[in-house]
């Protein structure tokens, strides 16, 4: 976890090196998910929704979709940049989890799409708390691959070994902040999904994308390049395709600000 006041350092140094696989790499989200952020989140064109942990705007048009006013809080300068870039529409803010540049209970949700883990501590959400307006309603949302999957697990081996305590969902680390003063019970639902496209994108720039992978020397990155090569030449599944899919699952929480 990251202290108080802090970006973690492997977010800051590899997301500033990487702005651009991360947009190649990752997945996008179940098509069910504009139902939950309609039905469960509530958001419509009366409201305001903060995409916290923005990153380059991976998210935002999903929020944007839903016809609120979406304010975009991204601290990495270099993401930030894309989103302002891709996204001129929405308001995209310098600030981080533990400093949210905006008023005591000023927007009706916010949303962290893979990014809590990053934030998940009591300062955070007592930041988070105190911008909610009364009922507001916390989201968080991460794409995660599907390890039952044989090669994606293989694919994760590759991958966990240079992680080096980096705050990650799959350990469930970040829910130790819950239960949280002023918030009620956190709820899941789950979706699937698959991402495809050629194993260069779909594979080995989400790899390259992973805060502390984009953050080692140009060496090791090209160490890792070789085994995830050599894993998809292993693979009967991915030897010699030019089209794959990496299948994953969205999970998505929500959490409301008790209305007193």
């Amino acid at each position: 976890m990251t202290q108080a006041g802090d970006v973690h350092r492997a977010a800051a140094d590899g997301y500033t090196a990487n702005a651009d696989g991360y947009v190649r790499g990752r997945p996008g989200y179940s098509p069910e998910l504009a139902d939950w952020l309609a039905n469960v989140l509530g958001l419509n064109a009366d409201k305001t929704v903060v995409d916290l942990g923005a990153g380059t705007g991976k998210f935002t048009p999903w929020l944007v979709k839903t016809g609120a006013r979406v304010i975009a809080v991204e601290p990495v300068d270099t993401m930030r940049a894309k989103l302002a870039h891709a996204l001129p529409n929405v308001e995209a803010l310098k600030g981080t989890a533990q400093s949210i540049p905006l008023l005591d209970a000023s927007v009706d949700a916010i949303v962290c799409a893979q990014s809590f883990h990053w934030f998940a501590h009591k300062e955070a959400l007592s930041q988070i708390h105190r911008v909610l307006k009364p009922g507001g309603k916390l989201g968080l949302v991460w794409n995660t691959r599907d390890k039952r999957v044989p090669w994606i697990a293989k694919l994760d081996a590759i991958v966990d070994q240079y992680e080096g305590g980096s705050p990650r969902f799959y350990t469930g680390a970040w829910r130790k902040v819950f239960p949280h003063t002023g918030f009620g019970a956190l709820h899941e639902t789950r979706f699937s999904i698959g991402h495809s496209g050629s194993p260069e994108h779909v594979i080995l720039d989400r790899v390259r994308s992973t805060s502390f992978i984009a953050a080692l020397p140009e060496d090791e990155r090209a160490r890792i390049d070789e085994q995830v090569r050599a894993l998809i030449d292993s693979e009967s599944e991915l030897r010699g395709k030019e089209t794959v899919t990496v299948p994953y699952e969205t999970a998505a929480f929500v959490i409301v600000k008790e209305n007193k």
